[in-house]
């Protein structure tokens, strides 16, 4: 029988049919076929079990574990896709992923899903933009990118799909008028002035939807197990079913479509103990609080992939809107061609200004989410552990106390009310020690929730940044161009205009961000205060009752 090397550690989840496998292990195949990216095998001590088909590699015939090559370390795991390249024509992008196939043929695959998490791999650099004919290519990279991806990288995210091509690619074609694409009227988006500036055109028929019932199923007879979710749109109340890894599908698609518009991130992907009741339940107020964003976002919930996403219920219908969304060729920049703006043309030192200030305010916000989430982790596990330990000392040690007062010399139990209210303090203590346990899913980690969704966002503006910055560096090209009679003033008119559209699309997405977080805070940070009130107002009416018993 075959063998393999286990390349990376991992746990098989408790009760299941998974089988844990150890970084270096030799393993005996038995089964390539159970589907979803998992073989099954059996280890040195004749356990047998599954383990995912990622987190190993086939030894050759006659290869020995001594001449097995060492496993590569975490930090060292390269990208077995990083360095794939990627082709971009006006109309589509041609993949060149050797299993790209499989993927479009099985919608099943869970190689890189909740269940079948796949090997530690590195964040790729986004794809620069192609210069024109005869520009040096080296003005057009994202010079820049170097001091913001420290942002993206802990974005709290799940990271690219192995399958996706770039979206980041070249707005050439669209900055060219290249890209010969008829938008419907119905799927056009606007881009209006009002007093906040330039703004996307508001939401006319605004909409919600709610996640909830997660629960447990199983497919191939019980062999796999996964979570579902039940989403409900308020626009027609017809409940769909999704997966985790159709949430990941469907930001994978819309990271590759809106390069100007930050994506909000998904929760973190979970290698054990994804059927714990409280990580589902943690999971599920994350997915929500992507869903809120969705909806609340203008151009966002009226993207197709999105509302394929909510409203389809048949199978068939599913996979070929999912096929359709992945051959999509309005992708990055080349989206603008949607849009709709004032005609008025736009000063570019005015966009410049409001871009770097921009810039600055998102690197500081980003500090500040980031300390903000770490501050709601650390306080959760106080409250949980020291606060509520320190809690319960203090009320055996009263509690102690009373008992040792309800001794007479003689060894008579005595009735006295103050050992009884000294108990009482103790018991009191010993309760409050069980509130602070119990605080944190009130405060703390809704409040973690909602930061986890704006480290998201905060995270994906300097690519959006880039992406703006990048189409103003060619026309600026062009303008030397044309100065040096190498490019028709008309065709440098155009390029100008399409910048502006996209100047338009970032200004309209600051904007909104800065309205929508305006709202949204003020409503986190009150109900977080109105908790914690709420909270200490318990813990004060506990030892005030208590307090009466001595004057009983």
């Amino acid at each position: 029988m075959a063998q393999v090397q286990a390349l990376y550690d991992f746990t098989g989840e408790p009760g299941t049919t998974e089988m844990s496998i150890t970084s270096g292990e030799i393993l005996t195949l038995i089964n390539t076929e159970i589907g979803e990216g998992w073989w099954e095998g059996r280890n040195a001590k004749g356990q047998t079990g599954l383990f995912p088909a990622a987190y190993v590699r086939k030894l050759e015939p006659g290869e020995t574990h001594q001449g097995a090559s060492a496993p590569p370390r975490y930090d060292q795991a390269a990208d077995e896709w990083g360095d794939q390249q990627y082709s971009a024509g006006d109309s589509n992008y041609q993949r060149t992923a050797s299993n790209d196939d499989g993927w479009d043929d099985d919608w099943d695959d869970d190689t890189y899903s909740e269940i079948g998490p796949g090997p530690p791999t590195h964040k790729s650099q986004p794809a620069p933009l192609a210069p024109l004919p005869g520009m040096p290519i080296s003005e057009y990279n994202h010079q820049h990118i170097d001091d913001s991806t420290s942002i993206a990288s802990s974005m709290g995210t799940v990271r690219k799909n192995k399958f996706a091509p770039s979206s980041k690619v070249s707005g050439e074609s669209y900055l060219l008028a290249t890209l010969n694409v008829e938008v419907p009227d119905s799927e056009k988006v606007y881009i209006v002035q009002d007093e906040e500036g330039y703004v996307w055109s508001p939401i006319t028929q605004p909409f919600h939807v709610t996640v909830a019932s997660p629960k447990k199923e199983s497919k191939f007879k019980g062999i796999k197990s996964f979570i579902a979710y039940q989403l409900t749109p308020s626009f027609n109340n017809i409940q769909v079913s999704r997966r985790y890894k159709h949430f990941d599908w469907l930001h994978e698609r819309l990271q590759e479509k809106f390069s100007l518009i930050p994506i909000p991130p998904l929760p973190d992907k979970q290698i054990s103990g994804r059927f714990d009741d409280q990580v589902i339940e943690r999971r599920r107020v994350q997915l929500q609080e992507f869903v809120d964003w969705m909806c609340k976002h203008p151009v966002l919930s009226k993207c197709e992939v999105w509302q394929h996403f909510l409203t389809c219920t048949d199978e068939k219908r599913w996979k070929a809107g999912k096929r359709q969304a992945e051959k999509d060729n309005l992708l990055g920049l080349n989206y603008c061609v949607s849009l709709v703006v004032p005609e008025k043309a736009l000063l570019q030192s005015q966009v410049d200004t409001i871009t770097e200030q921009t810039h600055t305010f998102i690197m500081s916000m980003d500090t500040s989410v980031k300390a903000v989430s770490n501050m709601c982790l650390a306080q959760t596990k106080k409250f949980q552990g020291p606060y509520k330990a320190d809690c319960q000392k203090i009320g055996e040690a009263f509690y102690h106390l009373g008992n040792s007062l309800s001794f007479d010399e003689g060894g008579i139990v005595s009735r006295s009310k103050l050992t009884s209210a000294i108990k009482m303090t103790g018991g009191a203590y010993i309760e409050i020690g069980r509130m602070y346990e119990e605080q944190p899913k009130y405060d703390f980690e809704p409040l973690g929730d909602k930061f986890h969704l704006y480290k998201g966002i905060v995270g994906g503006f300097p690519e959006c940044l880039a992406n703006h910055k990048s189409a103003v560096q060619k026309k600026r090209e062009c303008e030397r161009l044309t100065a040096e009679h190498k490019m028709e003033v008309a065709q440098l008119n155009e390029v100008l205009r399409r910048t502006d559209v996209i100047s338009y699309a970032l200004l309209a997405e600051i904007n909104h961000f800065k309205v929508e977080r305006t709202s949204d805070l003020k409503a986190t940070m009150q109900k977080f205060l109105k908790q914690q009130i709420t909270f200490y107002k318990k813990i004060v009416d506990k030892l005030e009752n208590t307090l009466r018993h001595y004057d009983e």
